[in-house]
């Protein structure tokens, strides 16, 4: 598909998602699709690390923060979310360098880097659960309900506003993921990914590119935390922070595929879906189940399908080069006399 195709593809997709909710009114298809929205934001935020072989367990940390923040300001100093969101996110944003810049400074890749934001996101949930006084700890955390102005606090009863404040944040990380993908940066971090000291070599400043994308993901994943917040309106430690959450972010990136756009959007439908599938299903006896089925179909998925679904399928229909046969190729040696 050629350019203009492409972009008419998406003005055609864009115009079809923001009428639907005015077609179709079904409040729980909605909420569905409210959440599948805000989670897709939130694994791009995480593919854009890692896609370039960042691999970070302590986002979930990040979302945390961002939720967390954004409520206790609100409830404790009167704080509107328009205020207390981009305080979330600048404290997620700091969290970041605090613990990227040793990393990328001292060369901490790989299995220990992985470790090492696997700590940050036990910490943050830890910090959570122990302010018990101030966050609600693993009761959970309510932000106050507004009684006058809810633009100002933030909060809809309309599934409909929120059905598309959700797609203006989906469509801005996809814009974002794809600003990343067409810059120059895209390219040093592609050349740091395979070789860190080559590219050094070559003139990229691998500890400040490491951690521009570090903090990129950090900040639109503490935004994500912020708007699912004030969405639902209740949070607990477990359903916006820590290791699982992490753990989601990784397996919805990756089945979906890690290198398109769309590929976390596809993870995020398949891990609202399980979720509900296993909540309706079996309501309270499938508890944790969804981790479980996460590990499994991550395994499978990294062995058999390691661009993921979407990725594998575009590939799939791409057209395939024809190799030229023996007679053909001689006859381009005879067109070519001095090759």
């Amino acid at each position: 598909m050629n350019g203009q195709g492409r972009l008419a593809a998406w003005g055609i997709g864009l115009a079809a998602l923001v009428a639907l909710p005015f077609v179709y009114r079904d409040p729980y298809h909605l909420h569905i699709l409210v959440l599948i929205l805000i989670w897709s934001f939130a694994y791009t935020s995480w593919s854009m690390m890692g896609r370039f072989g960042l691999v970070s367990l302590g986002h979930g940390g990040f979302m945390g923060i961002g939720a967390y923040v954004t409520a206790l300001l609100w409830n404790h100093l009167g704080l509107s979310p328009w205020i207390g969101i981009p305080i979330s996110m600048a404290a997620a944003g700091a969290l970041a360098m605090i613990v990227g810049y040793p990393c990328f400074r001292f060369r901490i890749t790989g299995h220990y880097f992985v470790l090492v934001t696997l700590a940050l996101s036990g910490i943050v949930l830890q910090v959570i659960t122990a302010t018990r006084d101030y966050t609600g700890g693993s009761l959970g955390y309510t932000p106050n309900r507004a009684t006058g102005n809810k633009l100002l606090a933030l909060q809809f009863d309309d599934k409909i506003t929120w059905y598309l404040i959700a797609l203006g944040v989906w469509l801005f990380g996809i814009v974002v993921w794809h600003w990343v993908d067409r810059s120059m940066a895209r390219y040093a971090l592609e050349a740091i990914s395979e070789d860190e000291d080559a590219a050094a070599a070559a003139g990229v400043d691998v500890t400040a590119e490491k951690l521009k994308i570090t903090l990129l993901s950090a900040l639109m994943t503490a935004l994500a935390g912020a708007i699912y917040c004030q969405y639902q309106m209740f949070i607990t430690p477990d359903t916006v922070s820590g290791i699982a959450v992490s753990l989601q972010m990784v397996f919805a990136a990756i089945v979906g595929g890690l290198f398109v756009s769309l590929g976390p959007t596809v993870g995020a439908v398949i891990t609202i879906l399980l979720a509900e599938t296993l909540r309706i299903g079996f309501g309270t006896k499938a508890v944790g189940w969804d981790n479980l089925v996460y590990g499994v179909l991550l395994v499978l998925f990294i062995i058999f399908l390691p661009k993921g679904i979407l990725g594998s399928l575009l590939d799939r229909l791409k057209p395939q080069r024809k190799v030229p046969r023996a007679h053909e190729q001689e006859a381009v040696q005879i067109a070519r006399p001095g090759t």
